[in-house]
């Protein structure tokens, strides 16, 4: 089961920051899931939303701005003081960063994303020596296909706001190795749960805050959940596990 770090570790450090990844890495995060797009001046840098305004001091698309003016914004005074001056990080100093920590990459391609900015990704992911501990996600089909030409080798990933008809074909026609929709779906869809495990599927549900539904999601047969509670989820693990080992047993006969 994956213990997948939303962001890195989000609910202890500002999102998509290389505090946030280290910090997974320290709470047992085994997958690291993080956002990419590319700057005017063609550099990947890591990042969730279209915008620099909710994360950043700064404002307008991203695809808008060049690195130097990205580079210059602070990222983490808006979720403490403590990461005030936290910056905006490549993608490159992400990969040396999770090269050495060991966990595997969720890394997602966000839109809009060109056949050369997708190529430069996979070029990357290649040079870190990443490339089989990495799996490549987006929501937008057409970006797995540019993926699956620019670098077959990887592992592809297919995200989806809720599960529709043409989701199973979808993930077979792409050759995903995983499809991540929302929780809600994983518990109120469990034979399209289901219908993917059985064709090698994994399926990781985002994002799987609410500890109340960890035993549920993990009945429906996931391979993993993408949450920020790192930290929590790796000691609910360790939990099951060790009841598993250890199972309470019944008093039997009562006193006497």
């Amino acid at each position: 089961m994956r213990n997948v770090a939303h962001r890195g570790y989000s609910a202890v450090a500002p999102e998509n920051t290389l505090p946030a990844f280290a910090a997974a890495v320290r709470a047992g995060a085994t997958l690291v899931e993080f956002d990419v797009r590319t700057t005017a001046d063609d550099v990947p840098v890591v990042i969730h939303d279209r915008t620099l305004d909710r994360t950043t001091t700064g404002s307008g698309h991203v695809w808008d701005a060049s690195y130097a003016e990205v580079a210059a914004v602070d990222a983490g005074s808006w979720f403490s003081p403590a990461y005030a001056g936290v910056r905006v990080p490549t993608l490159a100093a992400t990969l040396e960063l999770l090269r050495e920590a060991g966990p595997e990459l969720l890394l997602e391609i966000k839109p809009p994303a060109t056949l050369p900015q997708v190529k430069t990704v996979v070029e990357m992911v290649n040079a870190y020596g990443l490339a089989a501990r990495t799996i490549v996600q987006s929501f937008d089909p057409a970006i797995l296909r540019l993926v699956r030409e620019a670098g077959p080798e990887l592992r592809r990933g297919l995200l989806r706001l809720r599960f529709e008809a043409d989701t199973v074909p979808l993930a077979d026609e792409l050759e995903v190795v995983c499809l991540n929709p929302s929780t809600a779906d994983v518990l109120g869809d469990p034979a399209t749960v289901a219908t993917l495990t059985d064709r090698g599927i994994g399926v990781m549900p985002w994002t799987a805050n609410d500890m109340s539904e960890w035993p549920e999601l993990t009945k429906a047969g996931i391979a993993g959940l993408i949450t920020d509670r790192v930290a929590e989820l790796t000691g609910w693990f360790g939990a099951q596990d060790q009841l598993r080992i250890h199972p309470v047993r019944s008093s039997g006969g009562g006193p006497g």
